[in-house]
């Protein structure tokens, strides 16, 4: 073989090593990332079934009733100075913070001849807390207006009316969500002031143990110890 020859046959054979070992280079990246990929979707599939969402334990002082058309449980939330006066829910046992959600609706009594004659309109703003035995958690607020039936998020049952429903209901609709820290078992949510504006004048409502808000749809979210 001449010298030249043999110069060709070692690039061949030095490039096809080169090429070989790249290929087994980006072979082993891909693997590697293969089951780096798979480690955190794995961690990810862990984490979230060990995340529950779930209705919470909530002790009502003041219970409005059962809503006709979405079955859930009103709460009446009562202007108080202590967070025994208040909703309480419990917290199960977490890992790291919990959530626990809740829609705040304004509370109206609703009256079919009031809108007949064109007085029915009414504007609330409710301010509440959400707050532990150490600290407020958050200060919710609903804004809700009322001009005919159709701006009530639902009726209540257990009324002494032919039509079996309660004049109450709740009205309009916020949704809250606050982070409850690691070592709370359970929170409080309590009234604070009710401002209502209607036709004739604006009215503010701070008496304890006066309702001034609806609170339904609890739930908690957390991860389980």
């Amino acid at each position: 073989m001449s010298d030249a020859a043999h110069r060709r046959s070692n690039k061949v054979r030095v490039l096809s090593r080169l090429r070989g070992t790249r290929h087994l280079t980006c072979g082993s990246l891909m693997l590697v990332a293969e089951v780096a990929l798979f480690a955190l979707w794995n961690t990810a599939a862990v984490c979230a079934q060990t995340r529950r969402i779930e209705p919470a334990e909530v002790r009502c002082p003041s219970v409005l009733g059962v809503g006709i058309d979405t079955d859930r449980i009103y709460c009446d939330v009562l202007v108080g100075t202590e967070i025994s006066e208040g909703i309480i829910v419990v917290v199960p046992p977490h890992r790291g913070p919990a959530t626990v959600t809740f829609t705040l609706y304004g509370r109206h009594t609703y009256s079919e001849e009031a809108v007949a004659r064109g007085r029915g309109y009414a504007r609330y703003m409710a301010t509440t807390a959400v707050a532990t035995a150490e600290t407020v958690l958050a200060r919710p607020i609903v804004l809700a207006e009322f001009h005919n039936v159709e701006d009530l998020a639902d009726r209540v049952g257990g009324g002494a009316g032919p039509s079996g429903v309660k004049a109450v209901a709740p009205v309009g609709g916020e949704g809250i969500r606050v982070t409850v820290p690691p070592n709370v078992n359970e929170i409080s949510i309590v009234g604070l002031e009710l401002e209502v504006e209607r036709l004739d004048g604006r009215e503010a409502f701070m008496v304890p143990g006066r309702p001034i808000a609806v609170v339904g749809d609890v739930l908690v979210e957390y991860r389980a110890r």
